[in-house]
Order: C-alpha cells, then structure tokens, then sequence
C-alpha cells in the first residue's frame, strides 16, 4: 500500500491557540479528523465531543530500554474510557493520535479492521516498536466495508505523517530502492554498504555491512556511542569482523551514516557513491 502522492490541502487547527496543545488535522476533502492530545492535556481531549466517539488512536513516546521510538494502536468505542485507562496504565507514552469521523459515521467494525491493518503496516514499515505484539487475525468485514476502511486507512496515514508521525511509511521505499541511479554504496576496508539520501536523512539498507573494529581517534566520537546503542538494539549485529545491518536504519546525516560503516570519522558527501563512481556531494549538491 503506496502513500497517496496527489497533491492535498490539510486544514491543521490549534483549539487553544498553542502549536504544542492539541491540534486537529484534516484533509478538506475528507471525512476524517486527526486529534493530536498531549499526555498532560488528556483532561481537556475528555472534554471535546470527539471523546465521546468510536475511534481509532495511536499512542507515541520512547522505549528507554531501547532507547528507540514506540508506539501502540488501539480502537475503542468510547475514546475517553479507553485513554483514560491508557493514562493509568500504559507509562511509555507522551502523545496520543486520535482518529474520528466528521459525520460520527465510524462503527465499531470499521475500528476493528481499521486497527488491524494499522498494526499490520506499521509492523511492515519497521519504523517504531510496536507496543500491541502482533496485529492478529484479520477480523471479518464485508468487502463494501472493506473498501470504505483501506481509503478512512490512507486518509490517517498521510494526516499521521503530516503531523510527524510517519508510522506506516517504510524509511527505504520500494519503488526508490529500484532506481539504480537512487542508489549510493560505502565500499571501503571490510565495508560494503548501500543507501539512500532521502527528505529525511540517510538510510543505510539491510544487508549492508562494515567494519567492526574502529579506529582508536573514533572512540571518544558520538557516532561512535551511536554504533554502540545500534549493536545493543539488535539493528547492528557483529559477525566476524563486520556489523550487518539487520534492518533499514535511518540516520540524520550522509557522515553519520559513512561513521558507523566504516568505524572512523568520515565525510559521508565523499564516501557514498552511486554505480557510476559520482559522489553524493556531486549528485545532490550541484
């Protein structure tokens, strides 16, 4: 299931005034309303009419262990019952999104197959720990309804993205990893990497490898805490002499990502080349 690319006008209202309250988001041409509630503001959400509504939410924070962004998806019939219980019982979280209908249409079936297939696809786009464990079976709903559901899907997906929370998009799309030319490699000393210079940083693909010893100067280096926080969470894994990368990572700059590939400090403008031999810099700075 591909992002909806056409352009879109979304509406993003602040009730109170405050960017960092609570916000709703919509597309204009669209039944659904995205509520943002902070944890603190969870009162003020309760008072809305929207709280009284069958929905479908996310719940967003950090697992500290990890040190690695979560999330949970849950459907309920009443959204003030259930995130209260979600205040009182669930610590991880900081931020909830809340999925409504404008016209008060959602049923509960709707919200069962809508929260199924949110856990499906956020488990395939590999993005955040997901708090629920597996999505389960896939519940029964008529194909009508089923339709209904994949276009209220594609509406919370981009009103999630829009609002920061890009949860079921796969940091490497399929259709750019296909792009020969989209493509840049790390090979250096027991490196082989591959990646992607993306809208949000630098994506080094699964399957790339690198050097696990690191120079002595890399040591007292932030990249280097970072390669280690990357070996504890499992998206690194040593073998022999090399990390593998178990999984697409996304890293905030082209040098980041070329640091931990190649254990030393490296300008990633120079180090990553596409097939051809043309560095990033020369690709994507000219």
């Amino acid at each position: 299931m591909s992002m909806d690319r056409r352009p879109q006008t979304i509406q993003i209202f602040l009730p109170s005034g405050d960017p960092q309250g609570i916000r709703t988001a919509e597309i204009t041409t669209r039944i659904v309303r995205m509520i943002e509630v902070p944890r603190s503001l969870l009162s003020d959400f309760f008072r809305m009419p929207e709280a009284e509504q069958v929905g479908v939410y996310f719940l967003f924070g950090e697992d500290e262990q990890a040190g690695a962004p979560k999330a949970y998806i849950g459907q309920t019939g009443t959204l003030r019952q259930r995130l209260s219980q979600h205040g009182q019982q669930k610590e991880f979280w900081n931020r909830a999104l809340v999925a409504v209908s404008l016209t008060n249409s959602l049923t509960n079936t709707h919200a069962s197959y809508l929260e199924w297939l949110s856990i499906a696809q956020a488990q395939k786009a590999g993005r955040y720990l997901l708090d629920n464990g597996n999505a389960g079976g896939r519940p029964h709903t008529p194909p009508p309804l089923e339709a209904e559901c994949d276009e209220l899907h594609e509406t919370i997906r981009v009103l999630l993205a829009t609002l920061g929370y890009p949860v079921f998009q796969p940091l490497a799309r399929s259709e750019v990893v296909a792009q020969p030319d989209e493509v840049f490699y790390c090979r250096a000393s027991e490196a082989d990497a591959r990646g992607l210079y993306t809208e949000e940083g630098f994506v080094v693909l699964a399957g790339s490898s690198g050097r696990l010893d690191t120079v002595p100067s890399f040591q007292s280096h932030g990249y280097h805490r970072v390669r280690e926080q990357l070996l504890e969470q499992g998206v690194l894994a040593a073998e022999g002499g090399r990390i593998r990368f178990t999984r697409d990572h996304l890293f905030q700059s082209p040098s980041g990502a070329a640091a931990c590939v190649t254990g030393r400090t490296a300008n990633g403008w120079i180090e990553w080349k596409d097939a051809q031999g043309r560095t990033l810099g020369e690709r994507k700075q000219a």
